[in-house]
């Protein structure tokens, strides 16, 4: 028998195997290397890249970073029919030129609006803030609404502050361009849902101009479009034509007094024709505003309130919405009132009472005249953490003569409503806490003379709407 223990060609091949083993164990472990050193370099870019993205990334603090700020309302109006009732703040007569009555249970529209801002800060420590605002509005009940609604883009701006080359006067001022409401000429009394002033439009500023303590100024210039207005033929071609409003503005501090003063121009807007007469439309205009912002309610109790007078001349005579009307006539001349607080009357009982008048002549023809009253307020009793009652009455005087314009007639009346709101909240307390959900009921009445304003309009005799009628609904609103 052949036994190969001891053979010389198993020792040879033996010492071959071993050698192979080495080899082989060598070249794994100098792959092994290889791979190593590739997944530690991997290791170290993917590192670098995270760092890299990581000093790119927005912080989210109060300087720097994304945010979202919202308001919206929806709610269903009904009337003892459970049909769709007319409502909305302006739905009288005097409602055409700015005469608003009140929103508790007057609203039946979806109202949105969705705010974006991105916040950025410089090595230099200058900051910067871009702001995207998108709205959309529609009366109707449906859940799908892109053929009626009524979206847009209501503000596109950069605003540039805390400046790193800005000194003296300018260390505290802000710079901006762009779409946008204006920061400071843009307040209203909430429950009328009426602004006591708004400018806006597509321009450039420059905020917080500081000459003293507790003086400082605001400068800016806006411009607003109107287009595709007719042109009286017997100065120009027949067709439609467009021109841009310019509007310069300086709005001055001096404490808590607020003084406005604002010039326009609207070059060849005198060449349009005003509801189908040969009234001469505005070209130029003057707008002025004195505010006093209270930080008690009117100095007899806790509170705040605001006082506001307004007046301008020409284009200056929508004197709510600042250059915003073409068909004012050259010599229109308006002046608006505006009064309002909030206090508490005890613990648990809230008020909001507000009023706001109007009186204007010329405005639109020669010899026409619109004069208007509204007396709203607000009152609210809260009973649990998150249940409350709210009140709401609002009236309305009005005398307007319109000299025909757009086919109005002449009437002279008076607009109530009384709204009753039981309202759940989060939280109860204070006036301005959202959201809210309301159930309401609202008692509207008025003289017939009102109903001979205009064909189409809801206290029209044509329209279903009726004095001395009950409406009902829900609506909810919500601001962050």
């Amino acid at each position: 028998m052949f036994h190969a223990t001891n053979s010389p060609v198993k020792g040879r091949l033996a010492g071959r195997s071993l050698a192979v083993a080495v080899g082989l164990t060598s070249l794994a472990m100098a792959a092994g290397s290889v791979q190593a050193q590739e997944q530690q370099s991997v290791e170290e870019r993917l590192a670098a890249l995270e760092e890299k993205l990581a000093e790119a990334e927005p912080k989210a603090t109060g300087d720097e970073g994304f945010s979202f700020n919202t308001y919206a309302r929806s709610g269903l109006l009904l009337n003892g029919d459970l049909q769709s009732a007319p409502g909305g703040p302006y739905l009288t007569p005097a409602g055409s030129v700015g005469g608003a009555v009140g929103r508790l249970g007057n609203e039946p529209d979806t109202y949105l609006e969705a705010i974006l801002n991105y916040k950025q800060v410089a090595e230099n420590g200058t900051k910067s803030h871009y702001r995207l605002m998108i709205a959309d509005s529609t009366t109707s009940s449906n859940d799908w609404t892109a053929g009626d609604g009524a979206l847009n883009v209501r503000q596109a701006y950069v605003e540039f502050s805390n400046l790193a080359s800005f000194s003296g006067i300018f260390e505290d001022a802000s710079i901006w361009a762009g779409k946008r409401f204006d920061r400071d000429l843009n307040f209203d009394i909430h429950w009328l849902d009426s602004d006591i002033i708004f400018l806006g439009g597509l321009g450039a500023g420059i905020y917080d101009v500081k000459f003293a303590d507790n003086v400082e100024s605001n400068f800016s210039l806006y411009g607003r479009s109107f287009v595709d207005f007719p042109a009286d033929t017997d100065f120009v071609p027949e067709g439609s034509y467009s021109t841009d409003n310019l509007i310069l503005t300086a709005d001055n501090y001096f404490g808590n007094v607020q003084w406005t003063l604002s010039g326009m121009k609207a070059q060849d807007n005198d060449v349009r024709l005003v509801s189908g007469s040969n009234t001469t439309a505005a070209e130029t205009g003057v707008h002025t505003m004195l505010a006093y912002h209270g930080d008690s309610f009117f100095g007899v109790s806790d509170g705040n309130f605001k006082v506001a007078v307004l007046h301008g001349q020409g284009l200056g005579a929508e004197t709510k919405n600042i250059g915003a009307d073409g068909n004012l006539h050259e010599d229109a001349v308006s002046t608006r009132l505006a009064v309002y607080g909030t206090t508490y009357l005890s613990e648990n009982w809230r008020l909001a009472p507000a009023i706001l008048a109007e009186t204007s002549e010329d405005r639109y023809i020669k010899g026409d005249e619109y004069q208007w009253l509204t007396f709203n307020a607000r009152l609210a009793q809260e009973l649990t953490a998150n249940f409350e009652m709210q009140y709401e009455t609002s009236w309305q005087t009005m005398d307007l003569t319109t000299q025909g314009y757009e086919g109005r007639s002449a009437v002279d009346g008076d607009y109530s409503r009384f709204t009753v709101a039981p309202t759940f909240k989060p939280q109860v307390g204070g006036f301005w806490n959202r959201p809210e959900i309301r159930l309401f009921a609202s008692y509207s009445t008025w003289d017939d003379e009102l109903e001979t304003y205009a064909a189409g309009d809801p206290l029209g005799a044509d329209s279903d709407f009726e004095s001395g009628q009950w409406t009902f609904g829900t609506q909810m609103e919500i601001w962050f």
